[in-house]
């Protein structure tokens, strides 16, 4: 897969330390992998919630922190669209951000 954008990631783990192994681990998997659909996600994270459109949410370091994308599985592109702590979470609307 390709993500869109790892910069992303980067200055949020250089801002929150405790997020960036397993952020680290969350773009080597999702980089390695070729999800086609919804289903082949939640085999890999089965605690992660899809939502509709392509959005899926991903708990980072026990659900303490939240990691927001959406993938276009046609091609095989994951879009950041959010990372934060679970209480920043859950100030969003993570259909439409």
């Amino acid at each position: 897969m390709r993500i869109i954008a790892r910069k992303t990631l980067v200055e949020y783990w250089t801002a929150n330390p405790r997020s960036e192994e397993q952020l680290k681990a969350w773009y080597a998997e999702a980089e390695a992998a070729s999800w086609t659909k919804p289903a082949d996600v939640k085999a890999k994270y089965g605690n992660a919630s899809i939502l509709k459109d392509g959005r899926v949410v991903f708990n980072i370091c026990g659900n303490e922190f939240r990691l927001i994308v959406w993938i276009n599985y046609d091609f095989y592109t994951i879009y950041i669209r959010f990372i934060g702590t679970h209480a920043e979470y859950d100030e969003i609307d993570a259909q439409s951000i």
